[in-house]
């Protein structure tokens, strides 16, 4: 058994200064307790009482190409050195922009900002602003930040959403003003015909719809053929603006994001996690015709730390990688032999693992589905069956996040993969015990 002595000595400790002894609500959830870590290099992480383990959480996603990658940190340590925020314009903010505007599709025009949070509040603003009405379209389950007006929808039992044809807005957080409720409807994903008989009714009110292009934070839900295509019909039928999240998909699918991979442009997108290997940057992107309100200062974007030197290097080193290194052909092929190999593994153990997404990211769950595709399939999940494998894999040496999403990095290698494969084994087969 491993010891988590110092890490639970340091809990302890930290619950007398931080909230919760933690920095971010997530970060509560893990056995027995919140782990402190002391180093983090390519595919493992080693924790402070010194336990080594293949990561496949990767700090939620960002971390593409591994911990500590020598090239980022190089690029960062070079471009710091000459001054670590200048509260104006540089050189490589711009050659940032430019290389963003050729990779994504709808990148005609670019604003940086920190957080996904803070760019999914600027694109719903600019969506307002642009078309004169004020609601937007979100789907449940679909994570856009921890703003007040996007923390309705997020989550809910069966119970508390209600009647699938007319969800209720559930409250993600108390402390939520009562009125924001009413800025937002509220569906299941990947239903075109629910989505088209609401904006036949409400399309005078709505100014987007905002959407994860794959449903990342729940389930890794790919969309339905012909979904996505099918809200970007309704919003140019409607002068609705389509909003893609792909703070988790972009550039984790592909240098063009899931707009590249699908094939669907919206006229809004935002960026994050992965564009910058762990770096506090996000983007916003979108059609020059819409982006110009921020252009001409009618809808005010502003930010001290936005585009700091560091978070810019490291976005320009993560996408030179990327790109040149050619690491997603590799990704996606080490991500599906791991996605089989679960699955045969979980089958040798008569365990029902659902294992669904894509190679760089995907989500295991013990549910007796062929197939989720919306979050209400995901309250059908054995939550606490996949704790008790989350246990016996930590014990194993294999870091995962506990909602059941795997990120793989271009840092993993194919023996480190049977190695996981092989853990999963001997833990679903305990379970079978």
């Amino acid at each position: 058994m491993r010891s988590y002595e110092k890490s639970r000595e340091l809990f302890e400790r930290s619950q007398n200064v931080l909230a919760g002894g933690v920095s971010s609500e997530f970060r509560k959830y893990n056995s027995p307790h919140p782990l402190f870590y002391a180093k983090g290099e390519g595919s493992r992480i080693w924790d402070v009482d010194g336990n080594e383990s293949i990561d496949f959480t990767l700090s939620q996603g960002p971390l593409i190409l591994g911990h500590s990658h020598p090239r980022i940190l190089k690029k960062i340590n070079c471009h710091s050195q000459d001054g670590q925020l200048y509260a104006g314009q540089h050189l490589l903010e711009l050659e940032l922009a430019e290389t963003l505007q050729r990779l994504i599709p709808c990148a005609e025009r670019i604003r940086f900002s920190l957080s996904g949070s803070e760019a999914s509040h600027a694109a719903l603003r600019l969506a307002r602003a642009y078309t004169g009405k004020q609601k937007f379209l979100r789907f449940e389950g679909h994570y856009h930040g921890w703003f007040d007006n996007v923390s309705f929808g997020v989550s809910g039992t069966a119970e508390e959403l209600g009647e699938r044809k007319s969800p209720n807005a559930v409250a993600w957080t108390q402390g939520l003003p009562e009125r924001v409720a009413e800025e937002a409807f509220v569906l299941p994903w990947n239903d075109l015909e629910l989505v088209e008989k609401l904006v036949k009714k409400h399309s005078g009110e709505l100014a987007a719809i905002i959407t994860e292009p794959v449903m990342c934070n729940s389930g890794c839900i790919p969309p339905e053929p012909g979904f996505l295509q099918g809200l970007r019909d309704l919003c140019d039928r409607h002068e609705i603006l389509l909003i893609f999240d792909e703070v988790i998909t972009g550039f984790r699918l592909g240098l063009g994001g899931a707009q590249a991979h699908f094939g669907v442009t919206p006229d809004l997108a935002i960026f994050g996690k992965a564009m910058a290997s762990g770096y506090p940057i996000s983007v916003l992107a979108g059609k020059r015709s819409v982006m110009q309100l921020i252009a001409d200062g009618k809808v005010i974007h502003a930010g001290t730390m936005n585009a700091g030197n560091p978070s810019v290097a490291a976005a320009v080193a993560t996408i030179e990688v990327l790109e040149h290194e050619n690491v997603h052909l590799r990704l996606h092929a080490l991500g599906r032999k791991l996605m089989s190999g679960l699955q045969d593994a979980a089958k040798e153990a008569d365990q029902k693992l659902l294992v669904q997404g894509f190679g760089s990211m995907f989500h295991c769950g013990f549910v007796d589905r062929l197939k989720v595709t919306d979050f209400r399939g995901t309250l059908h999940y054995d939550k606490a069956k996949y704790g008790r494998f989350l246990a016996r894999m930590q014990e194993r040496g294999i870091r995962l996040i506990g909602r059941g999403l795997w990120y793989l990095s271009a840092a993993h290698t194919e023996e480190e993969i049977d190695i996981a494969i092989k853990m999963a084994s001997e833990s679903l087969l305990e379970e079978k015990d």
